[in-house]
This record gives C-alpha cells, structure tokens and sequence, in this order.
C-alpha cells in the first residue's frame, strides 16, 4: 500500500506537466511544424479506430460497375478531390502542399481500406485534416458511393482513361 501513494504522486504530476505542455501553448499547432511522434502515433490510431467503428454502410448493388466508377470519376473531379488527391496524370494543387497532414496519395491507399471506409471517411470527412464532410457540401449517398468506387479502382485506372471520362463532353453521357 505504501508503494501506491508514490506511484500515484508520479501519476499526476506527470498528467499535470503534460496538461501543462499542452494547455499552457508549448505545443505549437502551425500547419509548418512536425507533429511530436506520439501525436502522429496518437492521431492515426484515434483515426483509424474511429473509421473502423463508424464504417458500417454496406456498397450498393452495382458498386464496382463500370458506369459507376466513371460516374465517380466525374464526381471526384466536379466536387474537387482531385485538388487535394490528384488523379491519374493531374497533378494536385498547389495549395495541397501546405496541408497538414498530407493529403493521402489515394492510389496508394485505395487497396487498404474497404468501400464502407472510404464511403464514410468522403461522407463525414476527418476533424483536424483538410478533408471535408461532402454529406454536408450537398452531396447524396448516391454520388458518394460512386466516388468511392472510383477511389477503390485507382490504382488501375490510366491516364485516358480517367481523362475521357472526366472531359467535358463526357459529362453529358
């Protein structure tokens, strides 16, 4: 029992300093300085259990259909994801460079997350990111499917192909 009390002194002196480090403004929030590794750690886990648990909306009928993605490529270029993500030979924008985090490259992600996850992550957006809730910019389930079924099949998508569909009299098809 007497071992406890010091532990537990230690215990909140060390939550004090850190309530202290973070409350009293010596962490910095500039988009230009590098997060302590223990936020980044702390943020990607919050991130990433936080989908897990809330992506749960199953893909509709048709999701991987070919009128679909390219319906969805559409979608991506019309509402901007292509300003922060890129596409297939559009490089992003240059704005995207002072994200912080980064915008992820989706080709390289599109393979490690489910239809549900990147429908919820496109519909909700993610708090302290760039990345918008398009649900509240006016966008239907509908639409947002199809982008993530564009997202899904990124990485094999080419260049023309993502520029035919995506050019302008390509949008009245």
């Amino acid at each position: 029992m007497r071992i406890l009390v010091p532990i537990a002194a230690i215990g909140i002196l060390a939550a004090a300093a850190v309530a202290g480090f973070f409350f009293g403004g010596f962490y910095t929030v500039a988009g230009t300085a590098p997060d302590l590794d223990i936020v980044h750690w702390a943020l990607i886990q919050v991130r990433t259990a936080s989908i897990d648990r809330h992506a749960v909306d199953q893909p509709p009928v048709g999701f991987d259909d070919a009128t679909k993605i390219q319906d969805g490529a559409r979608s991506f270029a019309a509402i901007g994801c292509v300003n922060c993500h890129g596409a297939p030979g559009v490089k992003w924008a240059k704005f995207s460079e002072g994200l912080h985090p980064d915008p992820p490259d989706l080709k390289e992600l599109a393979n490690d997350r489910t239809p549900a996850q990147l429908f919820w992550v496109i519909k909700n957006g993610i708090n302290m990111t760039g990345m918008p809730s398009f649900a509240l910019a006016g966008a239907k389930d509908e639409e947002l499917w199809s982008i993530a079924a564009f997202v899904k099949k990124l990485p094999s998508i080419s260049e023309a192909d993502y520029r035919g569909w995506t050019a302008p009299s390509a949008a009245g098809k």
